[in-house]
């Protein structure tokens, strides 16, 4: 079983994949016959990165 994992929606990686057609080639790959997990909630990485980024700024 593999994972993969992004806190980008599918339809954001267009910022990512500046050519459409691979971009929607790897989504298209990625997601077939993949179970999708949407947890609707922030990255916690990104939480702290911005948190700790606080802390050096003050």
């Amino acid at each position: 079983m593999r994972s993969v994992a992004s806190n980008e929606a599918f339809t954001g990686w267009s910022r990512t994949f500046i050519d459409q057609r691979p971009g929607a080639a790897i989504v298209d790959r990625l997601t077939f016959n993949a179970t999708l997990i949407e947890t609707g909630s922030e990255s916690y990485r990104l939480a702290r990165s911005k948190a700790n980024q606080t802390k050096r700024s003050s």
